[in-house]
């Protein structure tokens, strides 16, 4: 773990390529299903967004206390354990905190508003002092999605524990103090963690509107809160995917490039994605200038799918396996050599099967393909006037197929 992490941030996926017969299955299986979704689907709208109730659940506050137990003890080892790269908080921070977040949403929702330990402390010194900017919408959310998948990809030295105890320093004084400043609204709209999690949150089949109850994910997805900087919240996240595979690459590993260079790189990856969507959500004829603006926040949710597939694709052996050894890392979080469950052995129950691992690579990627074309499919039958339900997709379908075809290919290439 203490290599990857050193070297770069979380690491990249050049341990385990996706075999070429698999990646061509793969893009095969996407392209037909794609064309298949968009002629002979229905063609009216099945899951038109149910609203979400007004109003959030209160928060448990049993898991408020665990919010803040887990937050201390991760703190504690960032700060106070060892100044080397198999310090536990270092790789709680990178494994635990960012990739584990996405499961956690899947399976439990937006747990994160719980367990929030920014929010527990912000709550008790009232509802904030000014309304929210509406004007600001997601975009403190970019900038603090933006600022860590830089300081995980882009930054000289990601593993270095200085910089994340720098990072996470400034984060935790910026969001206290934006949630002093605008009570809870801040958090859902400028938090980073807090947002993404709210966002993968409506893919979860298992909880809605904060509740357990089993439903189909397509019902809800398209109700991910539409607001400024929305798309950009969703082409961080697939763009910096897609960088980190890239750079993975022995193209990519040949050249000695400058930070700067490595970081308007992945700040390019990021902008194509946000302009190629924006642009295929606006291709369409039947509407008015100010509908045709509004197409791209609205239709956004559908890229959430491929986030999640291509998260799942690019980072599961991290989670799974190096999460093993942050786990072990953890319960020593002074470095003075505990180990209260025994000698640590990590079992590398994927990358000891590779044949299983990369069919399970493509299958995600494919599969968030999928639900991202039907959720896109569904959501233009209610937007698009009748005339413009077929030709209005074409763009937006033939995109989604080129991201899936370019995530098949970085996952194969490195």
């Amino acid at each position: 773990m203490a290599a990857g992490l050193q070297a770069h941030g979380l690491g990249g996926s050049t341990d385990l390529p996706i075999p070429f017969l698999y990646a061509m299955v793969g893009a095969s299986w996407a392209l037909t299903i794609s064309f298949a979704v968009l002629a002979l689907a229905w063609k009216e709208s099945q899951f038109a967004a149910e609203p979400d109730a007004t109003e959030p659940p209160p928060r448990r506050p049993w898991l408020a206390v665990v919010g803040l137990v887990l937050t201390a003890w991760l703190l504690v080892a960032l700060y106070a354990g060892p100044s080397t790269a198999g310090n536990g908080g270092l790789g709680g921070f990178y494994i635990f905190v960012w990739v584990g977040l996405v499961p956690l949403a899947l399976v439990a929702g937006h747990v994160w508003r719980d367990l929030s330990p920014w929010r527990t402390i912000t709550s008790l010194l009232g509802p904030g002092r000014w309304a929210y900017p509406k004007r600001l919408g997601y975009w403190p959310a970019v900038a603090g999605l933006f600022a860590f998948v830089w300081l995980e990809l882009a930054s000289p030295d990601p593993g270095s524990i200085h910089a994340v105890r720098v990072w996470v320093a400034v984060y935790v004084v910026v969001t206290i103090a934006g949630g002093i400043a605008f009570g809870p609204r801040w958090y859902d709209r400028a938090d980073p963690f807090d947002v993404y999690s709210a966002i993968v949150a409506k893919l979860s089949p298992f909880v809605r509107d904060g509740r357990w109850r089993v439903h189909n994910p397509l019902r809800t997805l398209p109700s991910v809160p539409v607001d400024a900087g929305l798309v950009a919240v969703l082409a961080t996240l697939l763009g910096s995917t897609a960088y980190d595979s890239f750079s993975a690459s022995s193209f990519w590993q040949g050249r000695t490039l400058s930070t700067w260079q490595h970081s308007l790189t992945l700040l390019g990856f990021c902008a194509v994605v946000a302009v190629l969507f924006i642009g295929a959500a606006r291709a369409t004829g039947g509407v008015s200038a100010g509908e045709r603006r509004l197409l791209p926040g609205r239709l956004a949710h559908s890229l959430v799918p491929i986030v999640v597939g291509y998260i799942f694709a690019h980072y599961l052996t991290y989670l799974v396996e190096k999460g093993q050894a942050v786990f072990f890392a953890l319960l020593d979080p002074l470095g003075r050599g505990w180990h209260p469950l025994g000698d640590p052995d990590t079992s590398y129950v994927l990358s000891q099967h590779t044949s299983t691992l990369a069919a399970l690579k493509v299958t995600f990627v494919v599969a968030g393909h999928v639900l991202a074309v039907v959720a896109a499919h569904d959501k233009a039958l209610a937007l698009l006037p009748k005339g413009h339900r077929l030709s209005g997709q074409v763009a937006m379908l033939l995109l989604m197929v080129g991201y899936t075809f370019t995530g098949l290919f970085l996952l194969f290439s490195v």
